[in-house]
């Protein structure tokens, strides 16, 4: 990230001193600058992707089960944990992941055990964690279980399910997104590009590297995350920024969508990805710095 770091949002919130917004169609000579770019969907604007529907009918059906429960909080984790299903890392579809988890809302076996039953309509009997109907449902009562009843405490809940702060942000910014424009949450491709990327949290940060699970620079980190989603990107954070459509003045950014950070449109120095907004404060998945480790970080728009 570029030099400069010193205005806060709050404890630990950290933002690049002296940078304006350049955008497509920006004034020549601009210096410094947050540039946002559109992956998933190139022509610019709002992402105009959807959940799967499916995925959607079961999150709408779910939390209906538990009253109060945002539809929006179970389609967060079933983002990050999956990309709604979409994912083939370890764990999704067969097997458990490093940690154990298993299934596209990733749960750990005895944990499943306890909210599996009874069935829900149309899920596996017995009960499995690779079905997404029974992964959903069990989901849910997990996070009622747990403060999400009438959205008592959802922080408190969505912490209970996975014991990391920066979990909760990232889960509950999406959420935010879904409920802000529902009809048009994250296309596919982002939504397992920001998955990806949430699998690497605590990686360490290593120049030039993009070895998952062992070391990224901040554009091997977006590069693999996209390639993942199926998108090939450029290797550097300067040639991402030439390759992809930087979004129009104005456009409101979208989960997925990449951040790029630098002196101008020609000295790109590094990029982020977006998740979403925790508390209004915009967060972003990142390879920081040597000495850092992939993580979820707020960033701000500069005055």
């Amino acid at each position: 990230m570029t030099a400069g770091l010193g205005r806060t949002l709050g404890a630990g919130a950290a933002s690049l001193a002296g940078l304006v917004v350049l955008v497509a169609g920006a004034a020549a000579g601009a210096t410094g600058g947050i540039l946002g770019a559109d992956v998933a969907n190139p022509t610019g604007g709002p992402a105009t992707g959807s959940l799967p529907a499916g995925y959607l009918t079961l999150y709408e059906q779910a939390a209906a089960t538990c009253p109060g429960l945002p539809w929006t909080v179970l389609a967060g984790i079933g983002t990050v944990e999956s990309g709604n299903g979409s994912s083939n890392l370890p764990g999704v579809h067969s097997g458990a992941n490093p940690a154990g988890a298993e299934g596209p809302m990733q749960f750990e076996p005895a944990t499943f055990a306890r909210y599996a039953n009874p069935v829900p309509p149309g899920g596996a009997n017995p009960p499995s964690p690779y079905d997404p109907v029974d992964a959903v449902y069990a989901a849910a009562r997990d996070l009622c279980a747990n403060g999400g009843q009438g959205g008592a405490d959802l922080p408190v809940a969505v912490y209970a399910y996975n014991h990391d702060a920066s979990y909760v942000a990232q889960v509950l910014g999406l959420a935010a997104n879904y409920d802000q424009a529902s009809t048009s949450p994250p296309s596919q491709a982002a939504a397992t590009a920001v998955a990806f990327a949430a699998t690497q949290v605590g990686t360490p940060y290593r120049w030039g590297a993009e070895d998952p699970g062992v070391a990224f620079d901040c554009s091997g980190l977006t590069q693999a995350a996209y390639a993942a989603a199926g998108v090939t990107l450029p290797r550097t954070a300067q040639a991402q920024y030439d390759a992809v459509q930087a979004l129009q003045p104005g456009a409101p950014l979208q989960p997925g969508d990449l951040l790029f950070f630098g002196s101008s449109t020609r000295d790109v120095t590094h990029v982020g990805i977006y998740v979403g907004d925790d508390q209004g404060i915009p967060v972003m998945i990142d390879a920081p710095h040597q000495g850092a480790d992939v993580r979820v970080e707020p960033f701000s728009w500069p005055d």
